[in-house]
């Protein structure tokens, strides 16, 4: 297991300015699920991978907020063992609320308090775009370790180059960086963790209904190697 240590700074931001949001994004993210079919596809269809070669083991939503995407994943009724990790203590305050019968948890995945090998699935559902660049390979590190052979990952973030700054929402001050990244360069990282990609998916953005978006939507799957004979092999192939 590996112990976390100090927090870099933009740890201490994103918490702050989640824990100061926390009921306004609640209110803001009611409904969205339902809005957005092609990404209730991509969950329920990761979601059954679990249940197929996740052996058993739980299944992590990284960066919960809220809750309402391990609420989602609990509620298809495959018999997941889902809960949720989450930095900012007023999120996980809401989440709890929400889902009384899920279990969330205070946690960096910069430093998961997880034992190796321990997880049937991670999900990491627009929680990595607060990651800077140069410490976005430890985060991947972490999920290899904490995956167990032949477990999944899916990551959901939004497209581009250039990171998006925000010191303001719904009136609130904030400090929030959201760094988007390309498809390609995501498959590159979790290769250089040891992980293997299984599909890439790339989604235009949304310019009108209920929740309008600045940039593409990119999703990312991908899992831990199975070990034969104590070398972890699988394959590497990708699908656009």
């Amino acid at each position: 297991m590996t112990a976390p240590d100090p927090s870099p700074d933009f740890l201490h931001a994103t918490r702050a300015s989640y824990d100061t949001m926390a009921p306004a994004y609640v209110d803001f993210t009611r409904g969205e699920l339902v809005a957005k079919p092609l990404e209730r596809g991509l969950l329920t269809a990761f979601a059954e991978l679990v249940a197929r070669d996740g052996g058993g083991l739980p299944l992590a939503d990284v960066g919960c907020g809220t809750g309402r995407v391990t609420g989602y994943l609990h509620g298809l009724g495959l018999g997941l063992d889902v809960f949720g990790i989450d930095l900012a203590p007023r999120m996980l305050a809401e989440a709890r609320k929400n889902h009384p019968g899920l279990r969330f948890e205070e946690g960096s995945m910069l430093g998961l308090a997880l034992p190796d090998a321990s997880l049937g699935g991670l999900l990491a559902w627009y929680s990595t775009i607060h990651v800077p660049d140069e410490e976005l390979p430890r985060a991947f590190a972490e999920f290899h370790r904490v995956l167990a052979p032949g477990a999944y990952v899916q990551l959901g973030f939004q497209v581009g180059d250039e990171p998006l700054r925000l010191t303001e929402a719904w009136g609130m001050e904030i400090s929030l960086v959201f760094h988007r990244r390309r498809p390609e360069r995501v498959a590159e990282l979790l290769r250089d963790a040891g992980l293997e990609v299984v599909s890439r998916v790339w989604r235009e953005r949304e310019t009108d209904g209920p929740f309008p978006e600045r940039a593409p939507q990119g999703f990312v799957l991908a899992r831990r190697p199975i070990v034969s004979g104590g070398c972890e092999y699988g394959n590497t192939s990708t699908a656009d």
